[in-house]
């Protein structure tokens, strides 16, 4: 992480023509809880703040487009982005364009960057438990795959990078998420710890992990932040309920 800037860069190998980032909290507009560079509009910050903050990210990171911004609802939708229809209900989404940039905002759930190993494609996904639960990351690679010419990719082209969300000691959920998990498959009982009153610590890191292999991704970067305990760099819901979100952002030149 730079700490010099107001974003973060993924330490990945991707191809060269692949730019990605995510923005944290400095020099941006905003004031009070949403202190300072908050990019959404949903979460009650003043609207020209947000304005402002949103135009500062797309000086800073030199955006060839105004980022294709989604109406997230914890769903498993993937769309293809575009910049022509309005703000989409989704939680992912995906281009084999240039220039097009594929953006989810988080504030302690899962940001995950997805390109192809040749450059040639992009998606930005939002995954919170219930996403991971219902196939947001699945759903976004068989979207990528049948987008091109499906014998001309397979699962191990992708590269991803696991970006800032709530740490595997901070996230504490209820024993019927563990349970729906394990009926999904029981390889994701490593993903939680036993705690007291049939609480479990989900490590959302490894629920993503788990999924990607059972793909057959194996090219996973990332995965070391915590949005709740590193407090002067990332927004997080769990932690101050009214607060900002972080933008993840990809695009391809």
């Amino acid at each position: 992480m730079n700490k010099t800037k107001p974003y973060l860069i993924p330490d990945w190998p991707a191809p060269a023509n692949i730019h990605a980032a995510t923005t944290l909290r400095a020099e941006g507009a905003s004031e009070g809880a949403y202190f300072s560079l908050n990019p959404a509009l949903h979460v009650g910050d003043d609207s020209e703040h947000v304005k402002q903050n949103r135009l500062i990210i797309r000086d800073i990171l030199k955006l060839p487009s105004e980022p294709v911004w989604l109406d997230q609802i914890h769903s498993a939708t993937v769309i293809e982005a575009t910049n022509t229809l309005g703000l989409q209900q989704a939680d992912a989404s995906f281009t084999n364009r240039t220039g097009v940039v594929c953006t989810v905002m988080t504030a302690d759930c899962l940001p995950l960057l997805v390109c192809s190993k040749e450059g040639s494609q992009v998606a930005a996904i939002h995954a919170g438990w219930r996403g991971l639960l219902n196939g947001v990351i699945s759903n976004t690679v068989i979207a990528l795959k049948k987008s091109v010419e499906p014998s001309r990719v397979n699962d191990k082209d992708f590269l991803v990078w696991l970006g800032p969300a709530i740490g595997p000691h901070c996230f504490e959920v209820g024993g019927e998420v563990r349970e729906a998990f394990l009926k999904k498959s029981p390889d994701f009982a490593s993903a939680f710890k036993s705690q007291s009153h049939y609480k479990w610590l989900a490590d959302i890191y490894q629920l993503a992990r788990i999924e990607l292999s059972s793909l057959g991704i194996v090219d996973v970067y990332g995965g070391s932040f915590c949005t709740f305990t590193e407090q002067e760099q990332f927004y997080s819901y769990r932690r101050d309920r009214q607060t900002g979100r972080m933008a993840t952002l990809i695009w391809r030149e």
